[in-house]
């Protein structure tokens, strides 16, 4: 799979771009500001149907204009695919397959199989566990269309019981026999998705382990571990034995939605102890994992994308990486960097073609 043709208007910094693709690696260069992120990221927006970097749509339109509109064609399993999206100030965000809108944007994911990596990414260690939740669920639903589905349909219910629960500590009065009910729903739902999350999971880790030895070269043992309530007991009796506390604390203390993903190296927490060369390589080699095993259940190759990665790596590293990724085992490449040297200097060892742009004030020129 791989994108040939995009199309941009009034999105952040980007006026009005056309750009044809190489089927294998392509280059953004230019200034920190110039709008390399902002092209990885209209690229991200086609797959996923949002921004990668939390940004509302709103604030993804060019600050001079009341719209943005990003269009694309896919080259899927033979097939070109065209995928457009338009969001206008004050109207409700439409996308398109092949000119048709979908009823639900739920069911453009996974269609258009992605990773990036990127600076951002270090919000998986450093803040909370909602970021790793997400990690682990957008990897899910891009290869479990059912999954996505029970999981917003347990954030539906759990919503729901958190207001019958706020309520009950404003009016100091709750129907039992409702919460209950949001008990069971919960459980039944939640339980499918501890299932689901601690297969993917466990089918991670040693390919996360091998990337990971493979790009450092280094003797460190690292480990990634998820962790669920669950995992303690039956959820439905979980729920029912802490009605109490959650009606005093007025939120659903249990559940699927508290899970978190432990990451450690040599025994002790990443977060901590690992230096930023060794926190990067971490999370790198499991966006690679994410990457390997998304292509192994989706059996196609997901487009990757690279943004400003090789900034504070030593050239060993970056070596390994590029060998990584210019690998048959990988496909179509997009690369962001602020020194067009570098990445020349970089790619002229793998020997591939490749297609470099230059970005200056969001203005794109192929060289």
């Amino acid at each position: 799979m791989f994108l040939n043709k995009l199309t941009i208007l009034n999105f952040k910094n980007i006026e009005q771009e056309e750009l044809i693709f190489s089927q294998k690696l392509n280059c953004f260069t230019g200034l920190n500001g110039a709008g390399k992120t902002n092209l990885l990221d209209a690229i991200y927006y086609l797959s996923f149907c949002k921004s990668y970097f939390n940004y509302s749509d709103a604030t993804s339109i060019k600050h001079d204009s009341d719209f943005f509109m990003l269009k694309a064609t896919f080259n899927r399993l033979d097939k070109n695919e065209e995928v457009a999206c338009s969001f206008k100030k004050g109207k409700k965000k439409t996308f398109k397959r092949n000119s048709k809108d979908y009823k639900k944007l739920s069911e453009h994911i996974g269609l258009l199989p992605l990773v990036i990596i990127s600076p951002d990414d270090s919000k998986l260690i450093k803040n909370g566990a909602e970021e790793r939740r997400k990690f682990i669920d957008l990897v899910i639903s891009q290869y479990d269309r059912e999954y996505l589905s029970i999981l917003i349909n347990y954030n539906r219910i759990l919503s729901q019981r958190n207001k019958l629960l706020k309520d009950a500590g404003i009016y100091k009065k709750y129907d039992r026999d409702t919460l209950l009910i949001y008990n069971e729903q919960l459980s039944a739902l939640g339980e499918r998705i501890f299932t689901r999350r601690n297969k993917f999971t466990n089918n991670l880790i040693p390919i996360f382990q091998d990337f990971y030895k493979f790009i450092s070269q280094a003797n460190e043992n690292v480990s990634l571990a998820y962790k669920s309530q669950i995992s303690e007991g039956n959820m439905l009796e979980l729920l029912n034995n802490n009605i109490d506390k959650d009606l005093t604390l007025t939120y659903t203390g249990i559940g699927v939605h508290r899970d978190d993903l432990v990451f450690k190296i040599d025994d002790f927490s990443l977060n901590k102890t690992a230096s930023q060369g060794q926190q990067k390589t971490f999370l790198i080699a499991l966006k690679f994992a994410e990457f390997s095993f998304i292509q192994k259940v989706s059996k196609l190759k997901p487009i990757l994308l690279l943004d400003d990665i090789f900034d504070k790596f030593d050239r060993k590293r970056v070596r390994k990486i590029m060998e990584l990724t210019t690998g048959d085992d990988f496909g179509q490449i997009f690369i962001s960097d602020t020194s067009k040297e570098r990445v020349a200097n970089i790619l002229s060892e793998t020997g591939i073609e490749y297609k470099l742009f230059e970005l200056e004030k969001g203005s794109v020129t192929e060289k």
